[in-house]
């Protein structure tokens, strides 16, 4: 019997990838996919340790696990950062130009 690709694995290995390119640019897009890359991950290292002799590998199911992880707490902590930066400046700051400057300043102390 020939030996098939691992079902969810590649799958775990991109979404994890994409949680760590959109934790900065998008913030809230990566969380998800961090977590999808992980459940997917797990799920496709379950179905090899059952199954070893079916399957080609587990590298890439590995792989997506970790840069889900890597990717959720890189999101969660950028999520945080901006919630902790909101909550500085306060938001009525930000209906007032010349007040969000004055907060900015005062925060990075310039």
């Amino acid at each position: 019997m020939e030996k098939q690709n691992l079902p969810n694995a590649t799958t775990s290995l991109v979404l994890g990838i994409l949680s760590l390119v959109t934790c900065i640019c998008y913030g809230i897009i990566g969380l998800p996919l961090g977590i999808i890359a992980l459940v997917l991950g797990n799920k496709a290292i379950k179905e090899y340790n059952l199954n070893p002799e079916n399957y080609n590998s587990v590298g890439n199911a590995t792989a997506g696990k970790i840069t889900g992880i890597i990717g959720i707490i890189l999101n969660a902590i950028f999520l945080l950062v901006i919630v902790w930066f909101f909550y500085q400046i306060g938001l009525a700051t930000l209906e007032d130009p010349a007040l969000l400057e004055q907060r900015i300043n005062e925060i990075f102390g310039q």
